[in-house]
């Protein structure tokens, strides 16, 4: 990485470069580029997305060296983080309706997925039962325990529903001979979208879309409303009844809670991992009350 990016810079000749993690901004007289270290073969997935009519992504300038690539630049447009995202999900909707087809699979492949979940869960069970633990046998409850031990029970009622959830799911999947998958960013967040390209594709898999929109929501619950946003990525984008199941499971487990040594940031990290149970849980409400009106 660092020979090549020594050879570019006398290619390119900037006059400024920045360094921010892996990647490195060349300025230069004849414009900005980006450097990145080459993880996969990108001329080969912008071929395949070109062809299937998908263009919302940075040029390749220079895919010709063995540790790097170079991109254009892309200058960032200011926008209300609504409207962002309202062009980010378009934008998701349209790469797995272009992207998307049905692919053989064993049963296998099921119940690998279930038992990764179902690991999830459990896991999840016993971090947050030992923490309540931690917290309940406190001769003096510090705050942050006090605000999680009054909270617990909502961290136990999604656990539960997941795993109901879960259940029902490789109950409608154990049938199935065919899984739908598309080419998958894996790597969403407002930040990833810039004048309409989507960026930072190093992650991309071919896999269920159902990953693109867990990613996002992992990432952005707190910043966005994202009941409109779902509600519009749908539309575009029908998910099939497995697919809208295994979506809410995997939102629906909660994220571990931060760790810190000051109290008050203890208080917002707890606050911040209930208020994720409550948002969830009110996203996923009026699906799961259109179902049992269904049945």
């Amino acid at each position: 990485m660092n020979k090549s990016l020594e050879i570019l810079k006398a290619i390119y000749k900037p006059y400024r470069y920045t360094i921010k993690g892996k990647t490195t901004i060349l300025e230069t007289t004849n414009g900005d580029f980006i450097i990145k270290p080459k993880n996969k073969d990108m001329n080969e997935l912008y071929n395949y997305l070109t062809n299937r009519g998908f263009m919302n992504f940075p040029k390749i300038i220079d895919a010709s060296r063995d540790e790097v690539n170079v991109f254009e630049y892309v200058e960032d447009i200011k926008l209300p983080k609504e409207q962002k995202c309202d062009d980010l999900i378009e934008l998701i909707a349209s790469l797995h309706n272009k992207t998307s087809y049905f692919k053989e699979v064993s049963s296998d492949k099921f119940k690998t997925i279930y038992e990764d979940i179902k690991s999830n869960i459990n896991y999840l069970n016993s971090y947050y039962n030992t923490l309540y633990e931690i917290g309940f046998n406190e001769n003096y409850q510090s705050p942050s325990n006090y605000l999680f031990l009054r909270n617990y029970y909502k961290l136990d009622a999604s656990l539960k529903y997941a795993e109901k959830e879960l259940d029902e799911w490789y109950s409608l999947v154990t049938s199935e001979n065919k899984i739908r998958v598309a080419l998958v960013h894996n790597n969403l967040e407002l930040n990833h979208l810039l004048d309409n390209k989507l960026i930072s594709w190093d992650n991309y898999i071919i896999d269920t879309p159902v990953i693109d929109i867990v990613k996002l929501y992992k990432k952005e619950w707190n910043n966005i409303e994202f009941s409109e946003i779902l509600s519009r990525y749908m539309y575009k984008f029908p998910l099939l009844d497995y697919e809208k199941k295994l979506l809410f499971i995997l939102i629906t487990l909660p994220p571990e809670s931060k760790k810190s040594n000051n109290e008050f940031e203890r208080c917002q990290n707890v606050s911040n991992l209930i208020d994720y149970v409550f948002k969830t849980e009110e996203l996923i409400r009026p699906y799961n009350t259109h179902d049992e009106e269904e049945k």
